[in-house]
């Protein structure tokens, strides 16, 4: 029998694409780059900045590289720390094969830890791979198969999953809807026994309050808060609801925003919103438009198409009007700068590959909604560094530009302070202290392109 790490290296080799990460030793030196350091909101001109082991190891004004380094000419480049995706999916099960796919274009767009929402047995064994070196990818976390409405079937069950999937472990559990309330509370109380995070989905049964209590780990699409609003005659039932709370819109209690926004910034719980999810959801952009998008020739084309001609069909059948989903949109918005302004630990997250998101390269995409939420590009790109860091307790170590921290960078053409559609202009990335330039980018991308 094949040990797990084994197998999962054969599964990729498989699909034709190399498992090997090609660890480099060489040390790599930045020159004459201006620094975005992100422990604050500044740019530091001319910097020489020296990764050695996987580590940054000096950051400062001009000085002689090290013996045999790689130097980097990157004058009027700009120079971040990798970005994370908290909303990853990593496919498996009949999609396995694609799992490699997904994890080469999450590094090669600028994403260096990912942390993946419905998890399988092989995503053990991929993120065991990748930290240890043998395999390309971001650094991985990931959660165990579904809490759900078929899975968790009665308190007995939902306490049994959560020690199971401790024991495998997991790095966290995957909430999705459909839980009843009393296997929720079970699920809640065993996993906080033993000290393994819950995120995800508010279940209705659940509701937002009983979720906020049991200290979710995070609440992925603000999932939750628009329902904590319906103050409809009848039931919410989950086709009333449609998606999201779409469908209740014209039956909320607008009064109830501002305690809401209290109730979660008391509670601690981070989010994760996937606002871009939302907004191509919700848009009148064409299926044909939204998959017309460059970084859409990498993705598996058969999906593509469905895709596209799932967005297609939606505005044809317009079941729900224009305005419901502009009004949808912009209470979201209202949501995310509200909760951003109080306090709230927001996590950068899109939900790739879903319907139109393209992994690695649609967290730049979420970037630039949650610009138009009405953060700034600066406190947007800091829910994908320093504040990921601080929520893993990896502050200083993780999500910066400094001596110290984790050798996964970013190195953009243009700067994304002035410009959040500048994240997606790459010159380069190191993932875990393995540089990768402009050409072997390309040639990496033009692989994938062409399966």
């Amino acid at each position: 029998m094949f040990r797990p790490a084994l197998t999962a290296a054969l599964l990729l080799v498989a699909s034709g694409v190399p498992a090997l990460a090609a660890s480099q030793e060489t040390p790599v030196v930045f020159t004459g780059v201006s620094v975005i350091p992100m422990d604050r909101e500044a740019v530091l001109s001319n910097q020489t900045v020296v990764v050695e082991n996987g580590r940054i190891t000096y950051v400062g004004p001009p000085k002689s590289a090290p013996a045999g380094a790689r130097s980097i000419d990157a004058r009027g480049k700009f120079l971040l720390p990798g970005i994370a995706e908290f909303h990853a999916h990593v496919p498996s099960g009949g999609q396995a094969v694609h799992a490699h796919r997904a994890l080469s274009l999450y590094a090669l767009a600028g994403v260096t830890t990912a942390r993946g929402m419905l998890g399988a047995p092989m995503h053990l064994a991929l993120r065991d791979s990748i930290a240890a070196g043998t395999l390309f990818g971001p650094r991985l976390l990931t959660s165990g198969p579904s809490f759900n409405g078929n899975s968790v079937t009665s308190p007995g069950v939902a306490a049994r999953m959560v020690r199971d999937q401790k024991a495998a472990g997991y790095d966290l559990l995957k909430i999705h809807p459909g839980v009843p309330r009393a296997a929720f509370d079970s699920l809640a109380a065993v996993a906080n026994a033993l000290r393994i995070p819950f995120a995800g989905h508010v279940p209705l049964e659940v509701g937002l309050e009983a979720a906020l209590t049991s200290k979710y780990s995070t609440i992925d699409h603000l999932d939750g808060l628009v329902e904590a609003m319906y103050a409809g005659p009848q039931p919410l039932t989950p086709e009333r609801n449609g998606f999201f709370g779409l469908g209740i819109v014209p039956q909320l209690d607008e009064s109830r925003f501002g305690a809401i926004v209290d109730r979660v910034r008391a509670s601690g719980v981070a989010m994760v919103p996937t606002q871009i999810l939302m907004d191509n959801f919700t848009n009148d952009a064409t299926g044909d438009e939204l998959t017309a998008l460059p970084e859409f020739r990498y993705w598996v084309p058969q999906q593509v198409e469905g895709w596209r001609n799932y967005k297609n069909n939606y505005l044809a059948q317009a079941e729900v009007p224009r305005a419901q989903r502009e009004a949808f949109t912009a209470l979201r918005r209202r949501f995310i700068k509200a909760l951003y302004d109080a306090g709230v630990p927001f996590l950068l997250g899109s939900d790739a590959p879903q319907l139109w998101n393209v992994p690695g390269f649609s967290t730049h995409r979420e970037l630039a909604a949650l610009v138009a939420a009405g953060l700034t590009p600066y406190q947007a790109l800091r829910t994908g560094t320093v504040d990921v860091a601080k929520f893993l307790g990896e502050e200083g170590r993780s999500g910066v530009v400094r001596v110290g921290a984790r050798a996964d960078l970013l190195l953009l053409d243009a700067n994304p302070l002035d410009a959040i559609g500048n994240s997606l202009r790459i010159h380069g990335v190191v993932v875990n202290g393995r540089w990768i330039g402009p050409a072997e980018r390309e040639r990496m991308l033009e692989a994938l392109a062409s399966r």
